[in-house]
Formats: structure tokens, sequence, C-alpha cells
């Protein structure tokens, strides 16, 4: 679901309805056979809640866009987005049921994510997922951000096992191995900007609107040349990224030209800008993958939505014979389905979590393994 498509305004909200706990219609209990998970999502600036089944069924997936909201101020304001949490969970909440056409009486268990994220936004989302599992004696499950997005692959492709995901968005930047379903090893991450936070800072320099890395997407594919920019590559064996040389080199030179008075292309920038960020992650990431002896390179995360760092890595894993699994642009960004996706592993073993369960925006994803 793309942003455009999202139910955000208030014309679009359903009337309240009666969701007694203890109504006839809520002790319907679900068939053994079909795990239907109600997921809530509000760690950064989209609110959303979805319905899956089993893991890989999509029956619902709300998700409300804050980047309106935010864009007058050129990036997210914590406090404005807990605030418009608060405002949209109900009816969201509400929207998912009705849109899946599920009663709450046939819910299996109630997911959120536990973090990492703003710690102000992630605890609308926990309050209202603990109230929902007290309310229906359901079982409650505490999910990491960057497991759902890994595992909002599975809601499209089949994985197999080892595999190498490469997480991209706003605040992370990691290569993860994962050898088996929900075991996650870190083996390298950014030392510094994650990648989408320095595409956001050079959009910035360019005067681009927030969010910044569309618009530098946009920008590069129409360049007929690019800016010359240094890749950090770091240690020979690394694995680790780091952002903020490259992105103090592009504001060094639209510095220098200022001062010279000379025009630059914002168009060279951002192709620069971009070429030298994708190929530092489509090479480290290939490199992961043939020492691991991944089966499958998984991408993830907000930031892969971006065509150039798609279309790189497709033609990079098509000449090295790596298979690609990459989910649809509407599971890039943030949204519920991956959640339950992500819960469901921790459904099947058993592992719920407390009604004591807390927001923790430096939760470790390893810690989280399944």
């Amino acid at each position: 679901m793309s942003n455009s498509d999202v139910a955000g305004d208030a014309q679009q909200r359903h009337e309240p309805v009666n969701r007694n706990a203890n109504s006839e219609e809520n002790t319907v209990r679900p068939e053994a056979h079909r795990r239907l998970i109600l997921a809530i999502e509000t760690s950064c600036d989209e609110t959303s809640v979805a319905i899956v089944e089993n893991g890989t069924k999509i029956l619902s997936n709300v998700v409300s866009s804050q980047i309106e909201t935010h864009r007058r101020f050129g990036g997210v304001v914590p406090e404005v987005a807990s605030r418009k949490h608060v405002e949209s969970i109900t009816w969201i909440i509400e929207e998912a049921l009705d849109k899946a056409d599920v009663r709450p009486g046939q819910l299996s268990a109630i997911a959120v994510t536990e973090g990492p994220g703003l710690i102000g936004a992630l605890l609308v989302g926990v309050v209202a997922a603990k109230t929902l599992a007290y309310a229906l004696d359901l079982p409650l499950i505490g999910v990491h951000h960057i497991a759902g997005h890994i595992y909002a692959n599975q809601l499209v492709h089949e994985l197999r096992y080892p595999l190498v995901s490469l997480v991209v968005s706003g605040g992370h930047t990691e290569l993860v191995y994962v050898e088996k379903e929900g075991s996650f090893r870190i083996i390298g991450q950014t030392r510094d900007d994650a990648a989408g936070e320095a595409y956001d800072k050079v959009a910035r320099a360019l005067k681009l609107p927030y969010p910044g890395g569309p618009h530098i997407d946009r920008l590069a594919h129409e360049a007929e040349e690019a800016l010359p920019l240094p890749r950090a590559w770091l240690e020979p064996e690394s694995y680790d990224f780091s952002f903020s040389g490259l992105k103090s080199a592009v504001l060094a030179a639209l510095n220098q030209a200022g001062m010279k008075g000379l025009p630059i292309d914002a168009r060279a920038v951002a192709k620069g800008f971009q070429d030298s960020v994708v190929e530092v992650l489509v090479e480290k990431s290939l490199r992961a993958v043939q020492e691991y002896g991944a089966k499958q390179l998984l991408l993830a995360g907000g930031v892969a939505a971006n065509k150039g760092l798609r279309q790189q890595l497709a033609d990079r894993c098509a000449s090295a014979g790596v298979p690609l699994i990459a989910p649809p642009l509407s599971l890039c960004t943030d949204n519920a389905a991956m959640i339950a996706a992500a819960a469901h592993l921790k459904l099947e073993r058993g592992q719920l979590s407390s009604l004591e369960l807390k927001a923790d925006p430096a939760l470790d994803l390893e810690a989280w393994s399944v």
C-alpha cells in the first residue's frame, strides 16, 4: 500500500463498534490451523495495524503516514509523532478488523513493535497492544522492528536458509546473517549515519523536500553525469558502513561552488552521492553472501524502495548467480504486516511476552532471536 492509498483522514473513519471482550461475538476462538495475528506498528511516523494469517497471508494492512505533518519541519518531530499515533490508533485498529472481515474473537494473538524506535511513539503501540491482549485474553508478542523488515519478505517469497539480509532504512544500515529461521547475527552495521539518514541530510543541503530519499533517487536517474565522490570501504575485511564522510564531501562540494559563485547541477550531485552509497552497499552484500554461503540475499527497510539500489543489486546478483529477494514497495516502509510476519515465528514456538512488556528503543536484534 502506497502512502497515497493510506486511509488517513477523518472521513474514512468507521463508527465505533461494540467489541466487549465478554460478548458472545468475542468468545469465538480461531481454528487451530488458522492463526490470525493482529499487529501494531508505531515505531516512528507511520501508524499501522495489520491482520495476517499464518505469518504469510495479509488480510489487511492499514497504514497512516505522517509525512505531510513532519514535512514542514524537515524531519520527524518525536513529540508530534507520538500525538498523531494517539489520535489514529483506535480507528486504525477498527479499520484493519473491518478490512480483514475478522472479529476480535477470531484472533490468535496481538503483536506490537517493542523496539527500536522513538520511545514515545513505541509506547503508544505497546499500550494499545497490551490493552487489547488483556481485554481479549490473548497472547502478547513484542517484536523487533528490524526482524519485521527482514520477514516482510516472507509475505511474498519463500525464504531459504542460510541467508543474508541487507537492511537499509532511515535509522539502520546493517548486514544480517540469518543461519536458520528467526536466528539473527549482525555481521556489519553503520558506524555513523545510516543510509536513509545520509540521503535526508544531502537532500536538505540540496533544498529538496522531506523525505529526501525519493527525490535524490529521481534526480540521480535524470543526471547525465555524476559528481566524483569517495567510497568508504573501511578495513579490507569489514562489513561495516560509514556515510558521514560522504555526506561531508557533498557539503564541501556545494560550499566550494557557492564561494566561487559557480553553478552546480543538483542532478550530478544526486547521482554521485547515490552511486557511492549503492556501490558500497552492493559490493559488501555480495561479498557477505559468498563468504557465508547464503542461498539468498534479502533486501529490507525503507531505502529498499530506492530504484537505483534495487537495480544495481538485481544486476550484480544476476551476474553472480545469487537469488535476490526484495519486498514490493508497499512492504518496504514501516507497516504492521511485517511485524505480524515476525511475530508468527515467536507464536509458533510459544515465546510470548508478558503484560509487563515495555517499549525498548535500544532493543537488541540478536537477543530477540527465536
